[in-house]
C-alpha cells in the first residue's frame, strides 16, 4: 500500500474541513478565538488633540527664540476640558492624556522649563508645531476598520475592542470534539493497572484539544470488540470532530476502520508516511471530521499536533499554519530514507541562533521522549544524514512549555 506524504495529508485534510458558525463571546472570554466578522470602529481615538507629556501647552510663535517667558492661565489634567484657550503670551499647566486647549499647537515637557515670576514660566526651548501632541483620530478614526475577520483575539485586540466600548464580539465557534478510546490493555488512572496500561492517551488529547480552542467531551474506552467500537462511536459522531484511539493499525482486534465505516464514515486515507504516526485514518461522515490516531501515546500526541490542530484552528476561522521556525541541528541525526521524521526536541539560544537539541529517546511509546519537548524537528523522506550546525525546520508543540 502506497503511503500518502505528509504534506498531500495534510492538504486532504484541510479540504474535509468546514468552517463552524459563529457564536457570541464576551471579549474578556475571547482571548485566541477568530472574529468571524469584520469589526469597524464607532469611535475616533483619540477623540482630541491630548498630550503625550506633563509640561504646558505654547503658542509656538511665543517661543519662537530659548528663554520665552509666559503667564500661566490655567491648569488642565486628563479628563477635564480646557475653560479657556491659550492667548498671545500665555500657556497653560497641561498634564499627560489631558486635552490640549485651543489657542496652543505645543506642549513643551516640563524639564525643559525653569520657575519664573509667581504665576509664569520659562521655556527654554523652540519647540516644533505639533510637538508632544496626540492628534484627534491619531489612533483610529470612526467607521475605519478596527479588526478583520478571521483575526485571532490577543489581549492588544482586547484592548482595542474595550477602548471602541465593544464588549461582545462575534467569534467562530469551538468545536466540539468526542475523543474514543479502546483497548483491554487499558485501564484509568484511578485503577489499580493489575496487568494494565494506564490509559494517559485520552487525558493528554482531552487536554491537546482544549489548548487549541476545543471543547473535549471523554465518551470512554471501549472493548476490542466491533460492536462495542460500533457503539461508542456513534455517540462520537453528534460532535463536530471524533477522535478515535488505537485500533488504526491490522492487528487481529483492530477494529476502528471497520467500525467507523459501518456507520458510514467516509474514510478519505488511511496511512501517512511518516514516524512516529504512520497508522493514521481520516475521514468524515456529514459535517462530522473524523480521526483514528495511533495508540502509541506520542505517536497520538504527535499526530494530533500534525493535523488535528490544524483542523480544528481551520473550523474555528483561525489561519492554519504554525509558523515553522530555522534552528541549527545541536546533534547530527541519521535514519532510513522513505519516512518524514519528527524529532522531538527542545530549543535554546546559544549567543543569537536558536539551536534544537533533540531528546535522548525517541520512541513513540515512551512517554518520557515527550516530556521536555517544545518542538519537532521536521527531517525530509529522502534525508538520510543531517549534520550538527546544519540548519533545520521546527515547528512550536502546543504542548512545550
Amino acid at each position: 500500500m502506497t503511503l500518502l506524504p505528509v504534506e498531500a495529508a495534510l492538504e486532504r485534510i484541510l479540504r474535509l474541513c468546514q468552517r463552524l458558525d459563529a457564536e457570541v463571546s464576551p471579549v474578556g472570554l475571547a482571548l485566541g478565538r477568530a472574529l468571524a466578522r469584520d469589526v469597524r470602529a464607532g469611535r475616533t481615538l483619540p477623540p482630541w488633540d491630548n498630550s503625550a507629556m506633563d509640561g504646558f501647552a505654547v503658542h509656538t510663535q511665543d517661543t519662537e527664540r530659548p528663554g520665552a517667558t509666559l503667564k500661566i492661565t490655567s491648569t488642565i489634567h486628563a479628563g477635564e476640558r480646557p475653560a479657556t484657550r491659550v492667548e498671545p503670551g500665555c500657556c497653560a499647566r497641561i498634564m499627560t492624556g489631558a486635552q490640549v486647549p485651543a489657542g496652543a499647537d505645543a506642549v513643551v515637557m516640563q524639564e525643559k522649563t525653569r520657575p519664573a515670576a509667581e504665576g509664569a514660566v520659562i521655556i527654554d526651548e523652540v519647540p516644533r508645531a505639533g510637538q508632544n501632541i496626540r492628534r484627534r483620530g491619531e489612533d483610529i478614526e470612526e467607521g475605519a476598520l478596527l479588526l478583520p475577520a478571521g483575526r485571532a483575539l490577543g489581549v492588544a485586540e482586547q484592548a482595542a475592542l474595550w477602548a471602541q466600548g465593544i464588549s461582545e464580539v462575534d467569534v467562530g465557534r469551538r468545536p466540539r470534539v468526542a475523543i474514543a478510546s479502546s483497548g483491554d490493555e487499558l485501564c484509568d488512572v484511578s485503577e489499580a493497572p493489575n496487568g494494565r496500561i494506564v490509559d494517559t492517551n485520552t487525558p493528554v488529547l482531552a487536554q491537546l484539544v482544549s489548548l487549541n480552542g476545543g471543547t473535549a467531551t471523554v465518551l470512554g474506552r471501549a472493548s476490542d470488540r466491533l460492536d462495542a467500537m460500533r457503539d461508542l462511536f456513534r455517540r462520537g459522531l453528534e460532535h463536530d470532530v471524533l477522535i478515535t484511539v488505537a485500533g488504526a493499525s491490522v492487528g487481529d482486534k483492530d477494529f476502528t476502520r471497520e467500525a467507523l465505516e459501518s456507520l458510514g464514515v467516509a474514510v478519505d486515507f488511511w496511512k501517512v508516511a511518516m514516524k512516529p504516526g504512520k497508522p493514521l485514518a481520516v475521514g468524515r461522515k456529514d459535517r462530522t471530521l473524523v480521526f483514528g490516531l495511533p495508540g502509541n501515546p506520542v505517536s497520538a500526541m504527535v499526530t494530533f499536533e500534525l493535523f488535528v490542530r490544524p483542523a480544528l484552528r481551520v473550523l474555528q476561522g483561525l489561519p492554519v499554519a504554525v509558523p515553522l521556525l530555522p534552528a541549527r541541528l545541536a546533534e547530527p541525526i541519521k535514519k532510513a530514507a522513505g519516512l518524514r521524521h519528527f524529532i522531538r526536541a527542545r530549543l535554546e539560544r546559544r549567543g543569537t541562533e536558536l539551536w534544537a537539541v533533540p531528546l535522548v529517546s525517541q520512541s513513540s511509546g515512551a512517554l518520557a521522549s515527550a516530556v521536555g519537548a517544545t518542538h519537532l524537528i521536521s527531517i525530509g523522506s529522502d534525508e538520510t544524514q543531517i549534520p550538527s550546525g546544519a540548519v533545520v525546520d521546527v515547528l512550536p508543540l502546543s504542548w512545550g512549555a
